[in-house]
């Protein structure tokens, strides 16, 4: 079943007021000033000065990654842990690896049977031969692997 909608008619038509609204372009026209021309140009004019206080930098400025070494195994950029991102990064990808028949790399208990359960206990012993790479704005990053954590 279909419901029908009926919209109450006005006492104007629509026709009536684009007429009135003709008829009041027309007089403004008639001065031979249009006020659209005026108002770009002035627009133009803000636009430029604005354009004069902030400095513009071209989008094609070379941008090269460069690693930072640690030489004590220590963890320059970031924290000394993993973040609770690159923890859930890192389970999601070792459980669908798991799913799919990848080996298990630890002995695990029998309790464990699900692949997320067993994907975080492997991260938690650290058994896992991942690294992440931490990258700065500037440019700089580090691989750490997961042994380095605390």
């Amino acid at each position: 079943m279909a419901i029908k909608r009926i919209r109450k008619k006005s006492g104007t038509n629509k026709g009536d007021n684009i007429e009135k609204n003709n008829n009041e372009d027309n007089s403004e026209n008639s001065l031979g000033v249009d006020s659209t021309e005026i108002q770009l140009e002035s627009k133009t004019k803000e636009e430029e000065d604005i354009t004069k206080k902030y400095k513009t930098y071209e989008a094609d400025v070379d941008f090269k990654l460069r690693e930072v070494d640690s030489k004590s195994e220590e963890i320059i950029i970031g924290p000394n842990r993993l973040t609770r991102f690159e923890k859930a990064r890192i389970t999601g990808a070792r459980s669908l690896q798991l799913s799919l028949g990848a080996p298990i790399l630890t002995k695990i208990p029998l309790e464990l049977t699900d692949t997320i359960m067993i994907a975080r206990y492997e991260l938690d012993k650290k058994s896992l031969p991942i690294s992440i790479r931490r990258i700065l704005p500037n440019g700089l990053y580090q691989d750490i692997p997961i042994g380095w954590t605390v």
